[in-house]
């Protein structure tokens, strides 16, 4: 099969080297137009691409236009440079332009040589022709071999018919290091995604991986930088322009790759439709989009403000349930964290939009009111982001990115909903051994941003908020929380807080403040008429936000396995947290100063919604112990 597309291959190159240049330079760009209109994928790649470099400074419809122009330009140049390969010294010399040739000179007057940063701009094969022709020393060029044999030894002989020499990236620096230190001129290509060994550096201002090769080189050998461009003058002419930018003397190769890439920018704006836009130069890595990971990880030019960075756009589907949404935020600040282009926008239900809010991590919050459909989510969603990261397991919530079209869906596969996420969560495949202890399910969602490329460090769940609480005046205010919406298995009975708050008014002058939900109001009229000593009862009567402020006024919280526990650590107040059927390895409250009740039986932990049996775990909590653990958490 190679052989065969072998000379399919030298059958069209035969044929395109028959006519004048300037006659092949049209069908390429006819052929060019051709492509532009029928084939849709790369032509909303190249939009897509040109609308990120572009799109705060020229319209759609010149976007649109400009793309058209990349198409007949690249066919015209694509078809001349099989022209270029056959033509003579003497031919060329007459369609090409050299400008800044004496910088090259003055580079290489005397060992060490010269690095050029090369671009796919305009015909870039001029540069393999005309370089041995006119540059005044031994020139190579970096390449990577192609997949063919076959086109590869012949590209290869074309390019090296006048002296080039081809250089193989996979052998190394020797014999480039070589070729510099003695007074040659290497050519290195930096305008192609580097991959995971690249440099995470600006390229019109949004991060690109980026190969280093130039920089290295040239620290290493002590070699000047140059920088050379290939631009399209009219139908067959072109005008090769040979620059020494602008860098800072650092010594820093990162620092100096990033340096480059403004540099090769600037040649590209000034003839935006000669650059190869079909390829994904800004492609997001995989899995490890977050980039602290990475080997090399992300460089800025000297002086460049990180906040004049592109957004990566991330949206975090967030979890219905407070409890839940509270134990992913450390996961969400990590994601915030894993570059510093990150933008993170938080998907969420109405109800849980002022929680999100507080964070400070968190840049945007989009809700989902009780009228949005899955369809309205998805509008809401179409075209904005780069990445979802989808926290919950439902099948709805991998659908809302899926209808939307955003490029990268992350999350665990659960059912049903496998094909909905293009990178699911790889679990590590089970061994044979004894299980390992039940870990919090705050490490349930830090998993998955370490997997994504996130330093998640140790997860600490107080002052999310970066807020000092407020000074208490009066008697000390202890919150009381008795519902939990998940229900009434997880319910202390009424009459025991009643009697807790009870006994503890009668040793400290305190005010009990009832929180909970609208659901848990006929709970909490019960206790309420119960209390003896001061209360407020806000059961149902609050929104979220009022609730974070009232609950941070108070010293303590008694209460169930419910979200407004996940709340109070979160916020830094210490709890007395009473557990029956759920487990307290998996979602106790994380932080200093909490107190954890429960009592051990034989079918806990249950996780039922309602107790089939005698309620024995939370019977088996008395009074007497809770009331104990809040006398001695009050100090």
């Amino acid at each position: 099969m190679d052989r065969f597309v072998f000379l399919l291959y030298r059958t069209l190159c035969r044929l395109i080297s028959l006519p004048p240049i300037g006659v092949v330079f049209r069908i390429g760009a006819a052929l060019g137009f051709l492509a532009h209109a029928v084939l849709g994928s790369y032509r909303r790649l190249v939009i897509a691409n040109m609308t990120l470099a572009f799109g705060g400074e020229k319209t759609p419809r010149e976007i649109r236009r400009m793309a058209r122009k990349h198409f007949t330009r690249l066919g015209g140049n694509f078809f001349s440079a099989v022209k270029l390969a056959t033509m003579s010294p003497e031919k060329i010399r007459k369609h090409v332009q050299i400008e800044g040739l004496e910088l090259l000179k003055e580079a290489v007057a005397q060992p060490p040589g010269a690095v050029f940063a090369i671009t796919h701009l305009g015909n870039w094969e001029v540069l393999a022709q005309m370089a041995p022709i006119h540059f005044p020393c031994k020139t190579g060029t970096i390449y990577q071999r192609l997949g063919n044999p076959h086109i590869d030894a012949d590209i290869r002989a074309a390019r090296s018919r006048l002296g080039l020499e081809p250089l193989e990236r996979k052998e190394g620096f020797q014999r480039a290091t070589v070729l510099l230190r003695e007074g040659g001129a290497v050519g290195v290509l930096l305008d192609q995604h580097a991959g995971d060994a690249g440099i995470w550096a600006p390229f019109f201002g949004r991060l690109a991986s980026t190969s280093p090769l130039a920089a290295t080189l040239s620290l290493r050998t002590g070699a000047t930088l140059l920088t050379t461009a290939v631009y399209t003058e009219k139908p067959g002419y072109w005008r090769m322009v040979i620059e020494k930018p602008s860098l800072s003397d650092t010594r820093d190769a990162a620092t100096l790759t990033a340096e480059l890439n403004l540099a090769l920018e600037a040649q590209i704006r000034r003839a935006p439709a000669d650059w190869f836009w079909v390829h994904n130069r800004w492609k997001t890595p995989q899995p490890n989009f977050l980039l602290a990971e990475y080997k090399r990880g992300v460089a800025l030019p000297n002086g460049f403000d990180p906040a004049t960075l592109k957004p990566f756009q991330i949206v975090v589907r967030s979890s219905n349930w407070l409890g839940d949404a509270v134990l992913s935020t450390p996961a969400v600040q990590a994601l915030k964290r894993g570059r510093p282009d990150a933008r993170v926008t938080v998907l969420v239900k109405a109800k849980l939009a002022d929680y999100w809010r507080r964070i400070p991590e968190v840049d945007e919050v989009l809700t989902i009111e009780p009228s949005n459909t899955v369809f309205g989510v998805a509008r809401k969603l179409r075209g904005r982001f780069d990445v979802a990261v989808v926290l919950p397991n439902s099948i709805r919530s991998a659908l809302e990115p899926w209808l939307a079209g955003v490029p990268r869906r992350v999350g665990y596969p659960a059912q049903w909903r496998r094909n909905l996420l293009n990178q699911p969560f790889a679990l590590a495949p089970k061994k044979k051994q004894s299980p390992r202890p039940a870990r919090h399910q705050v490490f349930h969602y830090l998993e998955l941003a370490g997997w994504l490329g996130a330093e998640i460090g140790t997860p600490q769940l107080t002052d999310f908020f970066q807020t000092a609480r407020p000074k208490a005046h009066g008697p000390v205010k202890i919150g009381l929380c008795p519902g939990a919406e998940y229900g009434p298995a997880k319910r202390w009975q009424p009459e025991r807080f009643a009697q807790v708050a009870n006994a503890v008014s009668a040793q400290r002058e305190v005010e009990w403040v009832l929180f909970g939900v609208a659901g848990d109001a006929a709970i909490g009229e019960e206790i309420s008429a119960q209390i003896t000593g001061k209360q407020t009862n806000l059961i149902g009567k609050t929104t979220l936000a009022e609730l974070m402020d009232r609950l941070g006024e108070c010293a303590l919280l008694l209460t169930n396995d419910t979200g407004t526990m996940h709340l109070a650590a979160a916020l830094g107040v210490p709890t007395v947290a009473i557990f029956g059927s759920t487990e307290p390895q998996l979602t106790a409250p994380l932080g200093p100063g909490h107190r954890i009740l429960r009592h051990q039986v034989a079918c806990s932990p249950c996780f039922l919604r309602e107790c089939p049996l005698d309620f024995r775990c939370m019977n088996a909590i008395t009074v007497d112990e809770a009331a104990s653990a809040v006398l001695e958490a009050l100090g």
